[in-house]
């Protein structure tokens, strides 16, 4: 005979972050859209009480080199998560499919190595046009 169903146990946190250090890691290729991706992350930890000067915002060249500036910000020890913003855009070369998948691969690695939550918010779109769609 079959057990009664129960609902799941559900396990979620609540962003409250009021007197908490967070990190944003940003490439500066595509500036025009990563600016918008640091001032929408600036805004949205502010509406959860994160005090601007209580955020890092470290600026890198590209999406490529995110992953190491967010290493060295986790080995500080003193951030909640490192929020890593770029944008990728193909072009005509594999150039694009490298740099999405070891930026992808790195960003991954950081968390699973110090603990430290690293957000991926890195673009990877085909055109400027799918990235304003």
């Amino acid at each position: 005979m079959p057990k009664a169903s129960r609902a799941p146990r559900t396990i979620q946190g609540n962003f409250l972050g009021a007197g908490r250090r967070f990190a944003i890691v940003a490439g500066r290729f595509n500036e025009y859209i990563t600016g918008h991706l640091v001032e929408g992350c600036l805004d949205t930890l502010e509406r959860h009480g994160v005090e601007r000067k209580r955020v890092d915002l470290v600026w890198v060249p590209g999406a490529f080199e995110i992953p190491t500036a967010a290493r060295h910000l986790a080995r500080r020890g003193d951030v909640e998560a490192i929020i890593c913003l770029g944008c990728v855009i193909r072009g005509d070369t594999p150039h694009y499919d490298h740099v999405c998948r070891e930026t992808a691969k790195g960003i991954a690695e950081v968390g699973r190595r110090t603990g430290t939550p690293t957000i991926f918010g890195v673009l990877t779109v085909e055109s400027i046009e799918q990235y304003l769609a």
